[in-house]
């Protein structure tokens, strides 16, 4: 039995009060609808700055009004220390994945990055340990390796930061530690690399390259790639962020709390390799893509060349066992975006 699979069967014995911030949000739903299905309780905290209550409606179709009855939503500001308080009353576990992501914005708007990243996550800290949780679990991310030029990335070498996003976000990782140290607070940072999956996001201006492109081919639109398209990412499909979550949470190891960890799965796909795997996924269903080629662009400002993960670490201390590979998490999230996406 993996380390996983001992979680979720704790988790049907035992039901706990989970706060999701973000709830709203791609990753913040999928995790609603994995903690629902097990019977937990969860209280979500959004304002729908870049989250949408249809993500919400789709998780209570999924889980039925029954098992919907177990959450209680929120709608509140995680950069308002009073909804922070509101929201954790009676918490057992923290789930924060409130941000406001996206290199390209922060670059744009610094102030607006800062406060969500930095002042909402400190009010959430403050509100964990003044209601005494058991366990701070927060969103971090690989872009704080920033310049570091070795591969796999491996936790404990990081270089600059090339954006604003990847200051908050290494700040994170900061306060964390010192709550550790000043309060005893218990925590654990999760350096999503490239998440992907149902509910992501394919529109705007910032939207994530693989719901993005899934759209565009889906719609005949035309599909631009930044730089020559070597550029590679480890792309991390939804299930196997739920599971380090839980695994996060739950773990008893006094060695695993208080640290960082990378999610992914230690692969690297570029972004040529990337296009051919999404487009030979949906050319069946759309003809028209026989002909489709993408179309080249400059590099984007604030990027990293290629990344990766050393996912090792999270295997040992964890328990972390990635269960979906790209090429499979790409087909459960094409079903998905198939009967989402209008044409």
């Amino acid at each position: 039995m993996t380390k996983y699979q001992d979680i979720q069967q704790q988790l049907e014995k035992n039901q706990y009060c989970w706060l999701i911030t973000g709830v709203a949000g791609f990753i913040g739903s999928n995790l609603l609808e994995a903690l629902l299905k097990k019977n937990q309780k969860v209280i979500g905290l959004d304002n729908f700055s870049t989250g949408y209550q249809h993500n919400l409606d789709e998780v209570r179709d999924l889980v039925g009004d029954n098992i919907w009855s177990n959450f209680k939503f929120i709608n509140g500001d995680i950069c308002n220390l009073g909804d922070c308080h509101k929201a954790i009353e009676g918490v057992d576990f923290v789930l924060h994945q409130a941000a406001l992501g996206s290199v390209p914005r922060s670059i744009e708007n610094p102030i607006l990055t800062n406060q969500n990243n930095i002042t909402g996550y400190l009010n959430m800290l403050v509100a964990s340990r003044d209601a005494r949780v058991k366990r701070f679990v927060y969103a971090a991310s690989s872009s704080t390796y920033g310049d570091s030029p070795g591969l796999p990335k491996v936790e404990s070498v990081i270089g600059q930061p090339l954006s604003p996003y990847a200051v908050t976000k290494y700040v994170n990782e900061l306060y964390a530690d010192v709550f550790s140290r000043c309060y005893g607070a218990h925590s654990i940072g999760l350096r999503y690399f490239n998440v992907f999956g149902p509910r992501q996001d394919p529109n705007g201006a910032y939207a994530a390259v693989i719901p993005q492109w899934i759209a565009a081919l889906i719609r005949n639109q035309p599909l631009y790639i930044n730089g020559d398209g070597e550029t590679s990412r480890d792309f991390c499909f939804i299930e196997n962020v739920v599971q380090a979550n839980l695994l996060s949470a739950l773990v008893e190891n006094d060695e695993s709390i208080n640290q960082v960890y990378n999610v992914a799965l230690n692969e690297r796909t570029s972004l040529n390799q990337l296009y051919e795997m999404i487009r030979s996924l949906l050319i069946e269903k759309f003809p028209h893509l026989s002909k489709h080629r993408p179309e080249y662009v400059g590099f984007r400002e604030g990027d990293v060349r290629h990344s990766q993960a050393d996912i090792s670490k999270a295997n040992n201390l964890l328990g972390f066992e990635p269960t979906h590979p790209i090429n499979d998490g790409l087909k459960y999230a094409m079903a998905w975006y198939i009967a989402n996406v209008v044409t």
